[in-house]
């Protein structure tokens, strides 16, 4: 797990959705260059910006799309501007973003930094790697389904609530303290099956409700009340990742946590 992407741009490599509409207008091609972005708050709202992703261009395409230029441009003497020596290093690139994590390819499991207490389950995404992720959020490369499963479970999110941080009231992820430390369980590739197929049920059940952003799907009140097939995909997975653990389904959250530390105990005395 890492942070996205850090574009360190001074918002030139950003585009909104009607710089996004005006720049295709006059060049449809310059398509292939758009991603959109997402941060936290993207990722709980379902509002991506959209940003130029440059990397590997080449001269040939800078000719063909001279409307990006004044981008880059920009882009340069901001960082050329800068006291800091990776930003004037990254001068040397303004095309690009200062720091890329990206991968290439694949699925990423994408967590918001800040996530509110009332909600039951931290809102985590699943996505194409062709959405780039930007360092207001939390990233994991070459996921999938299984990770994705464990991650959105009780055992994961309880343990979550014993060892993350505060931003006032609300949970703040880490990646080093959270994620680093939480004990996996040592499972055989049939149980991750099932685990996977569980946490393809919370996607589709997601998509029941296609126009609910994650933040109104695990709001308190719709999660209880309206999202029914939603909680009752995360309660099968539940049921699935406990088991993979060795617990039994109506375990309180006091007695995952205790497990979870005799494991980690048993990881770190190992070490």
């Amino acid at each position: 797990m890492n942070y996205g992407s850090m574009p360190i741009d001074d918002g030139n490599l950003i585009l909104s959705s009607e710089e996004k509409d005006h720049l295709l207008s006059n060049d449809p091609l310059l398509k292939k260059f758009i991603r959109p972005y997402y941060g936290g708050r993207e990722i709980l709202h379902s509002t991506p910006r959209y940003c130029l992703w440059l990397v590997g261009i080449t001269p040939a395409d800078l000719r063909s799309h001279p409307s990006i230029i004044k981008y880059i441009d920009a882009t340069r003497e901001f960082r050329e501007a800068s006291h800091r020596p990776g930003t004037l290093k990254a001068a040397e690139r303004p095309a690009e973003f200062g720091e890329i994590r990206q991968p290439k390819s694949g699925q990423v499991i994408v967590l918001p930094k800040v996530s509110s207490e009332r909600r039951k389950y931290i809102p985590i995404e699943y996505m194409d790697s062709k959405n780039i992720i930007n360092g207001s959020a939390l990233m994991i490369q070459n996921a999938n389904l299984y990770m994705f499963g464990v991650l959105n479970s009780v055992v994961h999110n309880a343990w979550m609530r014993v060892v993350a941080g505060r931003m006032k009231s609300d949970y703040q992820y880490s990646a080093k303290i959270v994620y680093n430390n939480f004990p996996w369980p040592e499972i055989d590739n049939r149980q991750k099956d099932a685990i996977a197929k569980t946490a393809q049920g919370i996607i589709s059940a997601r998509k029941d409700d296609p126009d609910a952003t994650l933040a109104e799907l695990y709001a308190p009140k719709n999660f209880e009340n309206i999202e029914i097939d939603l909680r009752k995909a995360h309660e099968t997975n539940d049921k699935a990742v406990l088991k993979a653990y060795g617990l039994k389904p109506l375990v309180t959250e006091l007695e995952i946590v205790q497990h979870l530390f005799r494991m980690y105990e048993q990881l770190t005395s190992s070490e």
